[in-house]
């Protein structure tokens, strides 16, 4: 059997063992019975570089007075929709925020949970339908789901809800949505603090979903009737498809105490059926029951969020960090490597934008950021939090 091919095989029986633990409660499966993580080094040969106002680039502020942003969509006409924790859909029309919500949904608010991710219908406006997720409370028991509403002008009323039974906390949720080349909706869901659930094929928790755009399961998933795309993650922030290849890049939180391990944040390439390692692995082991990482930051936290491919680059939002990544990718016979990692606004101790939740390359060919200064962990500056525009000077 060929290296490639073994490769292939291990790959492909870790999946069937991840199914087999489908019958498992998570609680069946205790971090004491897991023992340590299987702990690799970092996959890329080189360090961060570190600059102020990146080379080229010039910095606006563009929206200013909101609370908590999350996730950024743009509509055919230009006009913009932002979501705010608290449950707020907002309207940027010509750089204006509206007073009034587009829609404002019952969520579940608290630590990370709230209203998260939106996308649009690739079939907007002849399908005129906007994809949030959010956390929400029923009879006593918390979780997430994504739900489907209809644009109408400018104001949004609920559809239905097109995935439910994600599990929920106060941390950990994951979040992001986003539809492919495929037509796909692609959901990133976090494992809630509840570690051992990322490896169990059964349950929503530490996972990348992809189901149709009323919410079926596709034929073509890795396991029948299964909305699961891929496993053994830990909190998902960011899904961004490169524009050339269609390929799913995602972004992730590393450890913040668990096992004794920090930081090992990640970016990663997204197969069909992938297993990622958590909690059983982290870093880059090269052990062909997991996927490695493309990226991963063992020695300094460098949670990431939403991401987009801008330029040419990947670019990569990060919170605690406060820093807006890019990254230079480079694809040959042994697939995707990265060759090197920019932190923009990041040099020395002074960090002028603060936490950043999305990147969203906009259809005027700029880049968009979103701060997080006022979720709560934050220090928030003037007109927070805000929406920056980012244009090649």
């Amino acid at each position: 059997m060929t290296f490639p091919a073994a490769r292939r095989f291990a790959a492909a029986l870790a999946w069937a063992l991840a199914l087999a633990s489908a019958a498992l409660a998570p609680a069946a499966l205790a971090p004491a019975a897991l023992g340590d993580p299987v702990r690799g080094p970092r996959p890329q040969p080189f360090d961060d570089a570190r600059v102020a106002t990146p080379a080229g680039v010039r910095v606006e502020s563009w929206v200013e007075g909101l609370e908590a942003p999350w996730s950024l969509v743009f509509l055919p006409d230009g006009r913009a929709l932002v979501s705010e924790r608290p449950g707020r859909i907002r309207l940027v029309a010509d750089g204006r925020l509206a007073a009034e919500p587009v829609a404002t949904l019952g969520v579940r608010q608290g630590g990370e949970g709230g209203l998260m991710g939106l996308a649009l219908d690739p079939g907007f406006p002849a399908r005129p339908y906007l994809y949030a997720m959010h956390t929400h409370a029923e009879a006593g028991e918390v979780g997430n789901r994504v739900v489907r509403l209809v644009l109408e002008g400018d104001r949004a009323r609920l559809d239905r809800v097109v995935l439910q039974g994600v599990p929920g906390a106060r941390f950990h949720n994951g979040g992001r949505l986003a539809f492919g080349p495929d037509g796909m909706l692609y959901v990133a869901t976090g494992e809630i603090f509840d570690a051992p659930r990322a490896q169990v094929a059964a349950d929503l928790g530490g996972k990348i979903l992809r189901v149709t755009a009323d919410g079926a399961v596709p034929p073509d998933n890795p396991l029948p009737g299964s909305p699961v795309w891929s496993l053994g993650h830990r909190n998902v922030q960011g899904l961004a498809f490169h524009p050339a290849t269609g390929e799913l890049f995602a972004s992730e939180h590393g450890p913040s105490g668990e096992f004794g391990l920090r930081a090992l944040d990640e970016i990663n390439l997204v197969r069909r059926g992938g297993n990622y390692g958590w909690p059983l692995a982290v870093g880059a082991p090269g052990d062909p029951r997991w996927v490695d990482p493309i990226l991963a930051w063992p020695d300094e936290a460098t949670p990431p969020s939403g991401a987009a491919f801008w330029r040419g680059d990947l670019f990569v939002a990060t919170l605690r960090s406060e820093a807006l990544l890019r990254v230079r990718l480079e694809r040959g016979p042994g697939g995707w490597r990265a060759t090197a990692v920019a932190r923009g606004f990041a040099a020395g101790s002074r960090r002028p934008l603060g936490r950043l939740r999305d990147a969203v390359a906009g259809p005027d060919g700029a880049l968009y950021l979103l701060t997080n200064n006022r979720d709560g962990r934050g220090r928030p500056r003037p007109g927070d939090d805000r929406i920056l525009r980012l244009t090649a000077g």
